[in-house]
């Protein structure tokens, strides 16, 4: 028998599960471009306006390792489904929020919505595309935040200039639903369906309980902070990068164009990544070359204002980005046993958040009270970059 004959075209899998991955993307990043007038209707000051973004990063630290446990009771799809009810949930009390505190609390809601596609959209891939397409279907994936960010970034002021601030806010929670609609009737293996309805009924065996002590093992401990690590050098960039380049005399729309750009480029390697894994068969060579250029390009993104600024935007782009299909396709092969993947989803989006929340920690220290550390910090996330590098050397996976 065919092993692909029971599952649907991995693309249109893949596609349908980005496009609503990108609208739940969108969502998180509507916040920043009206951010401004946000702050002046709710009488919000800078401190508290801060929270409208911040609170996805601590929704996520709190929740993700309860959202890998939902998952594997529940079942990715399931919890996909659950994530638009939330975002709908969450978007229309923002809508209609009367003052700054409600509409934090709705971004909380929404960001339980955000941490749920972030665990459960990879493990839908895994469970329902044939396992030769896995790092391809992955590849595509993996763009849902990169899109997200962009569709949010660019549509939001248009919309926000034609229908209002509750306008976009409701807008973008029917595109979720809408979207989530596709998940539901397209992301299923009916043939497998009818297999197992076929097949004698048998008394299932009772399953073994996961405990967190499957993932402390010194291999996957290895495994993490190499992803922990290429998390704190991208959030220095995307977080600071853009404020040394203004120091620099750098027009602040082009310093954010250039800290953004390798996100825009991942376009190119996530897809092109994850194919080359299924095409090779094997996610550690591909995951280490990504690896091996994050640090040097920390190193000139918070350093360099001339071409080697432009060398490590479009190097990080095109190869370092291609870090996170890698990580998330071989993932399973790291942990050995697939009853593991729920849960440990959600630890390895909670080693993702706490990865974030350093890198926007130790950076400021870094750069001291003045702002005038850079060549401290990039040397230190360079430094790390490699130790993180050579971590991953160590784990054994293919």
């Amino acid at each position: 028998m065919n092993t692909n004959s029971k599952h649907r075209s991995w693309v249109v899998i893949a596609v349908v599960l980005l496009l609503f991955g990108t609208a739940i993307a969108a969502v998180q990043y509507k916040v920043p471009v009206v951010m401004g007038d946000i702050m002046e209707n709710m009488n919000m000051d800078a401190g508290s306006a801060s929270w409208l973004m911040s609170i996805f990063t601590f929704v996520g630290i709190v929740l993700a390792l309860p959202t890998g446990a939902l998952a594997k009771k529940f079942g990715p799809k399931t919890m996909l489904l659950v994530a638009a009810a939330v975002i709908a949930a969450g978007s229309l009390l923002g809508a209609f929020a009367g003052n700054g505190t409600v509409l934090i609390v709705s971004r909380a809601i929404e960001g339980i919505a955000f941490i749920f596609v972030t665990i459960c959209g990879p493990l839908a891939v895994q469970k329902y595309v044939a396992p030769d397409k896995i790092g391809s279907a992955t590849g595509i994936w993996a763009l849902w935040v990169c899109l997200g960010s962009v569709l949010g970034g660019i549509l939001t002021p248009t919309l926000y200039d034609a229908i209002g601030f509750v306008g976009v806010w409701v807008i973008y929670a029917v595109m979720a639903v809408v979207f989530a609609v596709g998940v539901a009737i397209i992301v299923k293996n009916p043939d497998q369906v009818l297999e197992d309805a076929a097949a004698p009924k048998a008394e299932a065996a009772p399953e073994a309980k996961v405990g967190y002590g499957e993932f402390l093992k010194p291999n996957t401990l290895l495994f993490y902070f190499a992803f922990l690590v290429f998390n704190m050098a991208l959030l220095a960039i995307l977080g600071f990068a853009p404020t040394f380049m203004q120091q620099q005399g750098i027009d602040p729309t082009l310093s954010g164009f250039i800290s953004t750009l390798p996100m825009l480029l991942a376009i190119i390697s996530s897809p092109v990544f994850g194919a080359l894994s299924d095409k090779l068969g094997r996610c550690k060579p591909l995951y280490l070359l990504a690896l091996l250029v994050v640090g040097p390009c920390t190193l000139l993104l918070l350093t360099q204002t001339g071409p080697l600024m432009w060398v490590g935007a479009v190097v990080l782009g095109l190869i370092g980005l291609g870090g996170p299909v890698m990580c998330l396709t071989s993932y399973i092969d790291v942990l050995g046993r697939p009853e593991l993947m729920s849960v440990g989803m959600g630890v390895l989006m909670l080693v993702q958040s706490l990865g974030q929340f350093l890198g926007t920690w130790l950076t400021p220290i870094l750069l001291g009270a003045d702002l005038s550390g850079w060549t401290t910090a990039g040397i230190v996330m360079c430094v790390l970059g490699f130790v993180g590098t050579a971590a991953l050397a160590l784990c054994k996976f293919k």
